[in-house]
């Protein structure tokens, strides 16, 4: 069984996958109990044909052919190639759907997909084909394609074709022994590795909006009672309350959020105030709008990593039970829906960040800052203009992605799958909505650093926001006069997918329990 944690480390850690060496035995047990079941049986994928031509039967003599035929026919893709991270990550979903020894394939094929993990080598898989209901099959076959010792990988960042790495590797193609092809191919493993990673950045993106809402809040001198644990702790939400818990664990020993009862909880004689009485709903109600987003993207974890260690292939190979089963383990509207929730969680996000760049902005609004955070000459210079129109465009890109996949069923197949989850195009949508929100959160990160030097308070901002400052500011120099921000746009969008905000733990009040 594997963690997020785990992957994550396999991901991005550079850490070597092993095999247990008891599940391995299991894997090779299932296959040979397999190789004996089917004598003489009529088992779909095996001795039949293929979705609706299942009811051909195929001679004893064309079997093994019959598995190539399906790998080849099936790795017809379009469009680029799936981004490393990914296809190895898809990897990782297809050995562990293995390795729980329901498949009936040989181990050589869970020890090959080790060291092509292990190795960097990453098949060309294409991102357009799978229909995510009989599992991913285009996607995956171009996996099995590369496993067979056919078709390209790429390998330190050059494509090559996978035999000649195979052989300077010193790796050997699998061969066919009963159904491996059709065991490759049929799995929800390439939406299940597309979504474990959406799942790693979308957590990671949540982080960085915590701390990018708790640092607009210092420099806008905001009151700390819409993050109290009082005000949060009567709605009963959990991501609500540790959104929160987080932002004030964000702005501890800040010296610039303000405590409302020193400012507002006492006798004032003014008709008209200056000070806003309550922040706009951008900066004031962030734990409303990110709590769900956390909620939901802790439900979709459980899911995505339940499909991570979950049997997706059809037939399933019951040693155990002494039997071979049929039915739809490779339906993929788990892993669909989810992505389409993450996905619109996403984009609220970066709707939030938009919203909240747009109020630093407009000097009509915050009445503190030069209009387009100017340094410069007003008129002459133009700030954070420019790049306000490139965040502004993708968020709008990111509402368009937003609409579900899991709900645009198409029958193909002869009407075979005459209802399908769509699964890979919905997780594949979802990392461009997050891809996409790291550059919204990069102009906002600009503009915030913009604005502490408008108003030269890096020494009262939270330890934990100054570090953060003095960390970008080493890769973004404050600026007065117009250039182009392209190139700084992507390194701090690098910064910001390559690091995580570390949270400061706070403690909280504890109060006793009455029933009443």
């Amino acid at each position: 069984m594997l963690s997020l944690d785990e992957v994550h480390r396999v991901l991005f850690g550079g850490e070597e996958l092993t095999l247990d060496e008891t599940a391995v035995q299991q894997v090779n047990d299932n296959f040979e109990f397999l190789r004996k079941f089917s004598a003489k049986k009529l088992i779909y994928g095996i001795n039949t044909g293929f979705g609706p031509m299942a009811q051909y039967r195929i001679s004893e003599e064309d079997t093994h052919q019959l598995q190539y035929n399906l790998i080849r026919s099936h790795s017809s893709g379009a469009g680029k190639c799936l981004a490393p991270i990914l296809t190895k990550s898809l990897m990782i979903a297809r050995l562990s759907s293995f390795m729980q020894g329901f498949s009936g394939v040989h181990k050589e094929v869970v020890v090959l997909l080790r060291d092509l993990i292990n190795h960097n080598v990453y098949p060309c898989v294409y991102e357009h084909g799978g229909v995510g209901a009989s599992g991913d099959l285009v996607q995956l076959a171009h996996l099995a394609h590369a496993l067979i010792g056919e078709g390209n990988v790429l390998y330190e960042e050059e494509i090559r074709p996978a035999a000649e790495v195979y052989k300077r590797l010193g790796l050997k193609a699998i061969e066919v022994h009963v159904r491996e092809g059709l065991a490759i191919i049929n799995g929800t493993s390439a939406m299940t590795g597309i979504g474990l990673v959406n799942i790693i950045e979308a957590k990671k993106l949540l982080l960085w909006s915590c701390a990018l809402s708790s640092m607009i809040n210092e420099v806008v001198e905001a009151f700390d009672d819409h993050l109290s644990y009082e005000l949060n702790v009567v709605k009963r939400h959990n991501g609500q309350n540790k959104v929160a818990e987080m932002m004030r664990g964000m702005l501890r020993d800040s010296k610039m959020i303000r405590h409302r009862p020193d400012h507002l909880y006492k006798e004032l004689e003014e008709e008209i105030f200056k000070d806003k009485v309550q922040e706009y709903y951008s900066l004031r109600c962030v734990p409303q709008v990110l709590g769900p987003i956390y909620d939901t993207l802790v439900h979709a974890e459980g899911i995505v990593v339940g499909e991570l260690n979950s049997v997706s292939d059809n037939p399933v190979v019951d040693h155990r039970a002494g039997n071979v089963f049929h039915g739809g383990n490779f339906h993929g509207d788990y892993i669909s829906l989810e992505m389409d929730k993450v996905k619109i969680a996403v984009t609220k996000l970066s709707m939030l960040s938009e919203r909240q760049l747009n109020y630093l902005l407009n000097d009509k609004l915050n009445h503190k800052f030069p209009p387009f955070m100017n340094l410069g000459k007003l008129g002459f210079n133009f700030g954070m203009q420019g790049v306000q129109f490139t965040a502004t465009s993708t968020v709008a890109e990111n509402q368009t992605l937003s609409f579900p996949m899991y709900v645009h069923s198409i029958p193909n197949n002869n009407d075979n799958q005459d209802i399908v989850s769509m699964g890979c195009n919905a997780a594949q949508m979802t990392y461009k909505v997050i891809e996409n929100t790291f550059e919204v959160l990069s102009v906002q990160v600009m503009t915030l650093l913009q604005a502490v030097d408008y108003l030269n308070c890096q020494d009262r901002l939270a330890p934990f926001t100054a570090k953060i400052y003095q960390d970008v500011r080493a890769i973004f120099p404050k600026f007065i006069e117009d250039a182009p921000r392209y190139a700084d746009m992507q390194q701090i969008k690098a910064y910001l997918m390559r690091n995580e905000p570390v949270i400061v733990e706070t403690v909280e009040k504890k109060k006793k329990s009455t029933v009443h």
